[in-house]
């Protein structure tokens, strides 16, 4: 099989996780273009950037169409996110990270992955005491402003977070709020102007691969669109489990190769 036959099929098995899920693109993309297809970290990074933003433009519509996007937590996101996205540009292009500091970056998203698989699949269970009336991110909305800038930190450094962390710490602050659907919506909304902001700065380093980005586009946007219309049709707690085993084993792979034994 071709190496863009590949790419294609690459971006729609990760496209249908994220319209799924809202969880899987960085977390399956970045260490799939390093692991198998041998871009460098920072170079699969700024790729990856701009294939989730593209790639969850679709699912977003497709959840506002259901009303299952919460606009107002995305706005208290993003008000955290950006700053937060623009400060570490400014400390990559500065340090000259995004092209140095490859080993780092694996590191820290191989940690990431499988921290967000075990939490996905159900193996660490983080949330509210069972005794909370109402949502903590309504109760203090500020908490929102700083889990956006947390995540801004962590997507722009490794384009994973915006997904796959952001669903847990998102779930944590609105329990009640956003149902599973909702929860997809309103994280995959606030995924595009951060994973396109982070991308832009990127691509203004050389650290964008346009081709390959092209063809994964070509897989990933039907993909998107199917998963992201099948969540009220799967049982979420199957479709949850699968996805932490996969990012434990990709996360678990990522690890290793930056390791002495990798």
């Amino acid at each position: 099989m071709s190496e863009t036959a590949q790419l294609i099929l690459a971006g729609l098995g990760v496209g249908f996780m994220v319209g799924l899920t809202g969880v899987g693109g960085g977390s399956l993309m970045t260490p799939i273009l390093v692991l198998f297809f041998g871009h460098v970290p920072g170079t699969a990074v700024g790729t990856d950037l701009f294939f989730a933003s593209a790639t969850k433009v679709a699912g977003t519509a497709v959840h506002h169409q259901h009303n299952s996007v919460n606009w107002k937590v995305v706005k208290l996101l993003v008000s955290g996110s950006a700053p937060a996205s623009l400060l570490m540009l400014l400390f990559l292009w500065a340090t000259h990270a995004a092209a140095t500091k490859g080993g780092l970056v694996m590191a820290v998203l191989g940690t990431l992955i499988i921290v967000t698989g075990a939490q996905t699949a159900g193996l660490i269970r983080l949330g509210l005491p069972a005794g909370d009336k109402s949502d903590l991110g309504i109760r203090f909305p500020l908490l929102t402003v700083g889990v956006g800038a947390l995540l801004g930190t962590l997507v722009t450094l490794t384009s994973i977070g915006a997904g796959a962390l952001g669903m847990v710490l998102i779930r944590i602050l609105y329990p009640k709020t956003l149902n599973t659907s909702s929860l997809v919506g309103t994280d995959l909304a606030h995924a595009i102007p951060l994973t396109l902001l982070a991308g832009t700065g990127y691509l203004g380093m050389g650290h964008v691969e346009l081709p390959t980005l092209g063809w994964l586009l070509v897989g990933s946007l039907p993909g998107v669109i199917i998963g992201s219309f099948l969540p009220s049709r799967l049982q979420d707690a199957t479709v949850r489990k699968f996805l932490g085993i996969l990012l434990m084993v990709v996360g678990t792979k990522t690890l290793a190769s930056v390791l002495p034994f990798g």
